[in-house]
């Protein structure tokens, strides 16, 4: 039997800024522990199918979200990712089984970003909540974050002046609830560019396997986006006149640009304000780590403001954060690199390594999501 404290924790009000992945999963995690909070966003939907950026999700995630009940929608609807090659021309140089990875799930599945959160929003609906779309954060300064005051803003123009318990700014890089803690958001940025392209093929291909082809220099990488999509990720401007593909094209789904930044705000909290996901830290999306960071930084927040201990996140959150961006900035290095010799000794080392089983165990530990510290409120073995 819940105690009074139990209850009146769940008694407090909870504003969510933003309803990406990070927004509602903290929002589901808080609806099936009994708190009622409420999630707005500034966009007009979800994510658009054929817009989506993040596609990776590991088995860390897919463990979070199976109390929940989204898990098996994920995998139903994912693309089982067996294998990732590493391929010099025609040549493999490492195939690594990504099955390997001990637990319930292989190390990591391919489903577009805006599949994933239409199945957290469908999860969300059966608690009677639903994300307040166009509708924004426009608080300049947050002045008592013990109780905090922000002013939202409609599409109509309407605003609204609220005083949540907890607010939680899972409002992606730009974060608007960052940005009125007043908050740095310290880091770098990379020279090099990464150009992606989706192609929808004529029929179904093999979407089992993820590899990145090295054109020394640069890459070329090939994930599974669905049955009949294929996503290309590249550090060449002229990658699209290298790409081999599998079958006829019948269509350029979607075609996008960006530069990558390592940064991280630290504290991730103040008061009774929270940040998650993309608001609190982002990086390479090399070992497809970005959106299932953010799903346990919210599953694990939710936790702890289930227990009353939500004081301790940001210290809990932080290692595993660093963690992240080293590892995912030492591999955006490893294939960035543009001085010959660096990159004969890569392609020499790499396979050898990939061959080594204490390494290769060590490599899908962490694409799995293994190498974070285990929620203590889900008892499976990894």
């Amino acid at each position: 039997m819940e105690d009074s404290a139990g209850r009146e924790r769940k008694s407090r009000s909870i504003l969510i800024a933003g309803a990406g992945p990070a927004g509602l999963t903290a929002a589901l995690e808080l609806a099936r522990r009994g708190f009622a909070p409420r999630i707005i966003d500034d966009g007009q939907g979800p994510t658009p199918l054929e817009e989506s950026r993040a596609l990776g999700i590991n088995a860390r995630t897919l463990t979070l979200l199976s109390p929940s009940g989204v898990t098996e929608r994920i995998v139903a609807a994912a693309q089982s990712i067996m294998h990732f090659r590493i391929r010099s021309g025609a040549k493999v140089l490492a195939d690594v089984d990504t099955r390997q990875v001990p637990g319930r799930f292989g190390a990591i599945h391919g489903l577009a970003q805006g599949a994933t959160e239409r199945l957290l929003i469908e999860a969300l609906a059966v608690y009677g909540i639903a994300p307040e779309w166009q509708t924004s954060v426009v608080a300049e300064t947050i002045a008592d974050t013990r109780k905090p005051e922000v002013t939202l803003q409609r599409a109509d123009g309407s605003m609204e002046t609220v005083r949540p318990d907890i607010l939680i700014g899972a409002d992606g890089a730009h974060s608007a609830v960052r940005k009125a803690l007043g908050a740095g958001f310290p880091g770098e940025a990379l020279e090099a560019y990464f150009y992606i392209v989706d192609f929808r093929y004529a029929k179904p291909v093999d979407s089992h396997f993820a590899e990145i082809t090295l054109c020394d220099p640069g890459m070329i990488g090939r994930l599974p986006v669905s049955s009949d999509v294929l996503r290309y990720i590249s550090t060449r401007e002229d990658f699209e006149s290298r790409i081999v593909h599998p079958d006829v094209v019948a269509e350029k789904v979607w075609v996008s640009q960006f530069r990558i930044h390592f940064r991280h705000v630290e504290p991730m909290a103040k008061g009774n304000v929270f940040l998650a996901g993309d608001a609190a830290h982002i990086h390479s999306p090399a070992g497809a780590r970005g959106m299932n960071l953010g799903i346990e930084d919210a599953c694990w927040l939710a936790w702890l403001i289930a227990e009353g201990r939500e004081e301790e996140y940001s210290a809990l959150r932080i290692p595993a954060v660093k963690q992240v961006l080293k590892q995912t900035y030492g591999l955006t290095r490893l294939i960035t690199m543009e001085n010959g010799f660096a990159i004969a000794m890569r392609n020499l080392l790499a396979p050898r390594l990939l061959g080594f089983g204490p390494f290769r165990r060590r490599l899908l530990h962490g694409v799995a999501g293994y190498d974070t510290p285990k929620p203590p409120w889900i008892d499976w073995a990894e």
